[in-house]
């Protein structure tokens, strides 16, 4: 079964769910005159919906790249998880409102025993559909269907403590709903405003998973030939399309036929492995030049004395026209231009008929 359609079949089995825990739960909420066990069918309801969301979000990522969008339109999951952590807030405030008026007039309310069986059924439902949904969408990638197997699983946790309430009421008559609608409202907002977080940052855009870049650079690196990779950016266009880059250092005596072999290979090996569309470029490097060699001692000696600098690569130093090129990679606090042009000085400085060409990189990755 695919990803798209094991998303799908995940949501419809939580809206079934839901729908039958919202009608239970509201029918014993109205006859015990709960204010939390109706919020808590309220929080079901909204459960429901966001599944449904979810479900409408997978159908449009899942379209084919087109003319305007040709890295398709996978991003749009991050907006359906924007989507349902908004609707989390509103019924989170909603739900504190009519806590808040509880608490001030509270009411009298009445449970049976056969209303504390179905909350107790209904704490056991949303424990297990909580944890498949989750584990599902863990596999699968899915940060909406993550967060609504969350959701359910911490709804069994507050419809446990709305268990609590009610045979604290029966026993000892304990007026506690406003006050766990308050503390269930607050969860809720809390549980929101996470969500909204994780997907606004999905947007704009972090730091790629450092165990990922970690495998990539070593598989890369694993190459005959190969000296060093450099530069390894990654851009997600939604959970299932990574498309980046990375510059490898070869010695400048390879072909160009040797070197459109050796970046095929890892490009196609590194789609396979990791399923990441991967840009290979190329750093020549020489040990030939003497003077070069000079250089570039110097150079390692003043970057192992700024702690600003968090590497340097693409060391490169043409004895002919007597210019040298390198990257800097510079810590996001420093200021790179600056960290860059005072290299630049000092190694002019005791090389005064040399050119030196320093482009600044940023740490896009670990």
């Amino acid at each position: 079964m695919d990803r798209s359609r094991r998303i799908i079949r995940t949501s419809m089995l939580g809206i079934a769910v839901n729908l039958v825990l919202v009608a239970f739960k509201a029918a014993v909420g109205l006859a015990a005159n709960s204010i939390a066990v109706l919020l808590d069918a309220v929080n079901n309801l909204s459960d429901a919906l966001s599944s449904i969301i979810t479900i409408i979000g997978t159908r449009l990522a899942g379209r084919r790249p087109d003319k305007k969008h040709p890295y398709g339109y996978g991003r749009i999951e991050y907006l359906t998880g924007m989507l349902i952590a908004v609707i989390v807030l509103f019924a989170g405030v909603s739900s504190l409102k009519e806590s808040a008026v509880k608490l001030i007039h509270p009411e009298e309310a009445s449970y049976t025993a056969v209303s504390l069986v179905i909350i107790a059924v209904a704490v056991a439902v949303k424990f297990f559909i909580g944890r498949h949904v989750k584990a599902v969408g863990e596999e699968v990638r899915s940060q909406a269907l993550v967060a609504s197997g969350s959701d359910a699983f911490f709804d069994a946790v507050l419809s446990f403590a709305t268990l609590v309430a009610a045979t604290a009421s029966l026993l000892w008559g304990w007026k506690l709903e406003g006050a766990l609608g308050a503390v269930i409202s607050l969860i809720i907002i809390k549980a929101g405003v996470e969500m909204l977080l994780e997907t606004l940052n999905s947007i704009t855009g972090t730091r790629a998973d450092p165990e990922l870049t970690r495998s990539l650079r070593e598989k890369v690196c694993s190459y005959e030939g190969v000296r060093g990779a450099y530069d390894l950016a990654l851009h997600s266009y939604g959970p299932t399309m990574t498309i980046g880059s990375v510059h490898i250092e070869l010695d400048d005596g390879m072909t160009a036929r040797d070197i459109h072999r050796l970046s095929r290979r890892i490009a196609a090996d590194i789609y396979r492995q990791f399923g990441v569309v991967l840009t290979v470029g190329v750093y020549a490097s020489n040990d030939s030049d003497a003077a070069g060699a000079d250089i570039r001692a110097e150079l390692e000696r003043l970057c192992a004395e700024a702690p600003e600098i968090l590497e340097m690569h693409g060391f490169y130093a043409d004895g002919e026209d007597r210019r040298v090129m390198f990257d800097l990679v510079v810590d996001f606090a420093a200021d790179g231009q600056a960290v860059c042009e005072r290299v630049r000085r000092e190694l002019e400085a005791r090389w005064p008929d040399h050119r030196f060409d320093i482009v600044l990189d940023s740490d896009f990755s670990d």
